[in-house]
């Protein structure tokens, strides 16, 4: 059985009471000549302890560790599971699946005792209220529903690297606007502004190209405006370098995880709406920041109070509608209605929606396009003219946007294979006018039961099974009956009053 320390200390001590060995050794649990020998010594077994540098077994890998330590003086980045699978191809049937981990350490003990340094990382000492660090996360792999239909964002993120505490808000897209928004909700809940504003190398802040002998990229102007307009020192990390950021980075996957254990207790990860997402967000946050009040205090006594007007939560500029009846925004393709061709509209963008405006007055709103879509064509906007130019539609640059549904594309194809391609386009384009001029839910209801009895969807055949409305039923109504005396009453009461 080994000794411990605990177990000598006593064993002194009682030496230096008694001075017998074998009482002292009985007293503290051991043998007399344990006893003896480590009062003789005079160390703890912790003293005594003599670090091993060999190996317990044999190196199954030294045959042909010259090679691999080649190979990772060669390209030191190799993994290790790489050079394994590569040792095994080089000699089939010498080494098994089940060494891997063996290998793994062998290299990671040759890595820290013959590879190359390895890069240093610094603490950093936070100064209160001068430094805050702003992100974007991605809250996908929550799955979070909204009233049960798939809920996709992101969070901004903004940390106070001092005091860690941290505000976000709901996005869609890593964009100026979502940016900007998610800096003001933050800067609005402290009413305090700190001197620095730290990003990573995203499109919201440095999308121009240009930049410093680092290889970091110039800002936006917008940015640059929001900085200025706040008062703020902009700053960036270097690029592919996200340590720099390391309060906004650890602290995003600390705020999912804190997110993610709150909806457990919840039990349920469906909301209402939005606005219920949100104030469960917002509560959660409250819940974290209580527990950083003491340093915040210290942060917002150092920060200066917010005195500015908040900028408008839209990015608004003039656009010019286009012949093809459409406007360009946000380098994404929108149509419009085909009225405002020439004009020049006033766009209002949002973070989910596209607001247009002629001469003060509103004209329509879209959803905001992100991500990989580029371009939103609504048919109801250019239908009417394609009626008339129907040659136009086989090689029209969106024609894919005017299937508005997969049923709608299927009775396109089955009018390409019933009819020559013009006549399958004309027809095809008088179904779609129909469902612009009532509803597009009531034609593909009708395309489905043309389907379902093998009819080709031609127009005709459209109309044969298009409901027929109601005629209008008039309630029966009891004639009116006057009675005279009502009056009487009436004229009674008012020669009282």
């Amino acid at each position: 059985m080994l000794v411990t320390d605990r177990q000598v200390r006593k064993l002194l001590m009682e030496y230096q009471k008694s001075g017998e060995v074998g009482m002292a050794g009985l007293k503290a649990g051991m043998h007399r000549e344990t006893a003896g020998k480590y009062i003789a010594g005079g160390l703890l077994p912790s003293q005594r302890r003599v670090d091993r540098d060999w190996l317990t077994r044999p190196n199954p890998f030294e045959g042909h560790w010259d090679e691999v330590a080649a190979m990772l003086t060669a390209a030191p980045e190799l993994e290790g599971r790489a050079l394994f699978e590569w040792v095994c191809e080089q000699y089939p049937g010498t080494y098994h699946e089940g060494q891997v981990r063996t290998f793994q350490r062998h290299v990671r003990r040759w890595r820290a005792l013959c590879g190359p340094d390895k890069e240093v990382y610094f603490q950093q000492e936070h100064v209160p209220g001068v430094r805050m660090e702003t992100d974007f996360t991605c809250m996908n792999a929550l799955a979070i529903t909204i009233g049960g239909e798939r809920f996709d964002h992101l969070l901004c993120h903004d940390v106070l690297t001092y005091s860690n505490w941290e505000w976000a808000t709901i996005c869609h897209s890593e964009s100026l606007l979502a940016l900007r928004n998610g800096l003001q909700a933050a800067l609005v809940q402290l009413g305090h502004v700190p001197e620095q504003h730290w990003t990573d190398h995203s499109t919201a802040a440095t999308h121009e190209l240009g930049g410093d002998e680092r290889g970091r990229r110039g800002f936006n102007v917008g940015y640059l405006k929001i900085m200025d307009h706040f008062g703020i020192e902009p700053h960036t990390i270097n690029r592919q370098e996200p340590h720099e950021n390391g309060d906004v980075e650890a602290a995003n996957g600390a705020l999912k995880r804190r997110i993610k254990q709150h909806l457990l207790l919840r039990g349920c990860l469906d909301f209402e709406d939005r606005d219920a997402y949100r104030q469960f967000i917002e509560g959660v946050l409250h819940k974290a920041n209580t527990r950083r009040r003491k340093r915040l205090v210290e942060e917002l006594n150092a920060m200066k109070p917010l005195e500015v007007s908040l900028l408008p939560d839209y990015i608004e500029e003039k656009v010019h509608v286009s012949r093809w009846s459409t406007i360009q925004t946000d380098r994404r393709i929108y149509s419009v209605p085909s009225r405002l061709i020439g004009e020049t509209v006033r766009v209002q963008r949002y973070e989910e929606s596209v607001e247009v405006f002629l001469a003060g007055q509103h004209q329509l709103s879209m959803p905001r396009l992100t991500g990989e879509h580029t371009h939103a064509i609504n048919y109801r906007h250019i239908i009417e003219w394609l009626i008339r130019k129907p040659g136009a539609f086989a090689h029209y640059r969106f024609r894919a946007d005017l299937f508005p549904g997969l049923r709608f594309r299927r009775a396109y194809d089955r009018l390409c294979e019933a009819c020559s391609p013009r006549t399958a386009d004309i027809e095809y384009l008088r179904i779609l006018r129909q469902a612009a001029r009532t509803m597009e839910t009531d034609v593909e209801r009708v395309l489905g039961e043309l389907e379902q009895h093998g009819i080709v969807p031609r127009w005709a055949a459209l109309m044969e099974f298009w409901p027929t409305p109601e005629a209008a039923q008039l309630p029966d109504m009891a004639p009116l009956c006057v009675q005279l005396s009502d009056y009487d009453q009436l004229l009674s009461a008012k020669e009282v009053n």
